[in-house]
């Protein structure tokens, strides 16, 4: 009897897994829409290859697979066996462009096969929504052979590439979170106007806490990463993000802002603020003078790590710092967001490609088959673009590698990493941009009077 119902269950997982998204699931989710659950699924494929990723830039993981008998060259033998596999490669921060590469291949694969998608009713949309097991194969299949690419100038070319993808996916990052302060202020405000005050109360804590741990960040800056003579770059990016903060912050609550876009206002300019620090600490700390670029390590041991400007990079890499794990929680915020967000702000999803969001779905239905599935709520429209969503996922892949090497640049000889001023500039620019953007949202009511910017 228990073999019975093991095949059935299987057979059930099986349908699911080749079949149509709606079940895959329904049973955790039963009242979720099909198009939600699609992009948890797609995002769940982008964050398994993360987690591969972050295991295989473990400190130590190459010098615990070398004790694997019969398995890395140069490691442990078996008499008679040949160990044939390259531990240079399969660990560091070659696996990790490589696993990246693989990702990015697959959502651009994607994004190319869905253009133009309008309906659950195209049959491309089976594909978007379905056959999972075998994505998971292409997927696999891909990753494989991106271990079997030649070095040679590889690394250096898919460099470029994720500084490029990186500086496009922190913008879409930056109106993600543009996205969440505005439906986070607008549901509090509502509430509070609904005759609870404790909701003002709410939002001004969080908009001072945003502020002071801004603030306090522009202090440590200026302590840290500047000197009297030395480190002008930074003094201009520190003083210079700091000046454009103040402006949005004060256009954000200006009367006639505020009259065109009553929940506008200092919650979201916090969030933007404190998001635009965290930009400006990350491109500090890629900076290649070590003078102007102390390692978080030595300010809390008040070790001098600087080296002689004449000398020559040793070749040590600090993998896991402070700005990189707060980058990759700030990734998978954004990527969870983006997979179940449902946004009244039309000019969000203009630029996210989506539709105003129409709450959850209905009831879970169950079909012919007994298999519990969610609300296909695409026959009509789809409610995302999906090739759109493909096109962010791929980035995303651009930007998980950039950040797990601390967007450090590898040598011809792939034995060295080394901080570069493309990556700074990458990201500063990007918190410029990002920040205009936001100045736009603001003021473009204000500009185009006749258009609706609700």
């Amino acid at each position: 009897m228990g073999a019975c119902l093991a095949l059935c269950s299987l057979a059930s997982c099986a349908s699911c897994l080749c079949g149509s998204a709606p079940c895959l699931l329904c049973g955790c989710c039963p009242s979720s829409n099909n198009s939600t659950i699609t992009r948890l699924v797609f995002s769940f494929f982008l964050l398994m290859g993360t987690f591969v990723s972050v295991i295989m830039i473990l400190p130590g993981m190459e010098t615990q697979l070398r004790k694997i008998p019969g398995f890395c060259k140069g490691g442990t033998s078996i008499p008679g066996i040949e160990n044939q596999v390259d531990c240079n490669v399969i660990v560091g921060y070659k696996s990790v462009y490589r696993m990246c590469f693989a990702m990015t291949c697959f959502f651009f694969l994607f994004c190319v096969i869905m253009i133009r998608v309008r309906s659950s009713k195209d049959p491309r949309a089976a594909i978007q929504n379905g056959f999972w097991f075998f994505k998971f194969l292409i997927l696999v299949g891909i990753t494989v052979g991106a271990f079997f690419i030649p070095d040679g100038t590889f690394h250096d070319v898919w460099f470029y590439f994720g500084l490029v993808g990186s500086f496009i996916f922190i913008i879409i990052q930056l109106i993600l979170l543009i996205d969440f302060a505005h439906s986070w202020n607008k549901a509090w405000v509502e509430n509070a106007e609904n005759g609870n005050k404790c909701w003002f109360a709410g939002l001004l804590s969080f908009t001072v806490l945003h502020y002071a741990l801004a603030i306090a960040a522009v202090v440590l800056f200026y302590i840290y990463y500047t000197m009297p003579d030395n480190c002008t770059e930074h003094k201009v990016f520190i003083s210079l993000n700091l000046i454009f903060c103040v402006i949005v912050s004060i256009v954000s609550i200006l009367p006639k802002i505020q009259a065109t876009q009553p929940y506008s206002g200092l919650l979201q300019a916090s969030i933007i603020s404190l998001y635009t620090m965290y930009v400006t600490w990350s491109a500090m700390t890629n900076n290649p003078n070590r003078k102007c670029n102390p390692s978080l390590l030595s300010l809390v041991s008040n070790v001098n790590t600087t080296q002689p400007s004449g000398g020559s990079p040793t070749g040590q890499v600090q993998w896991w710092d402070a700005q990189g794990i707060v980058g990759l929680i700030i990734f998978l915020f954004c990527t969870l967001y983006a997979s179940i967000r449902s946004s009244s702000n039309t000019q969000v999803n203009k630029l996210m490609q989506t539709e105003e969001g129409g709450g959850s779905g209905g009831e879970g239905v169950v079909g012919e088959d007994g298999i519990r599935r969610a609300v296909d709520n695409e026959e009509e429209s789809v409610t995302y673009n999906y090739s759109f969503f493909h096109f962010h996922l791929c980035l995303a892949s651009l930007y998980i590698m950039m950040t797990l090497t601390n967007w450090y640049k590898p040598e011809t000889n792939t034995q060295v990493m080394q901080s570069t001023m493309p990556a700074v500039w990458v990201k500063m620019s990007s918190s410029w941009l990002g920040l205009g953007l936001y100045l736009w949202t603001l003021i473009a009511p204000l500009i185009f009077p006749d258009r609706d910017f609700s």
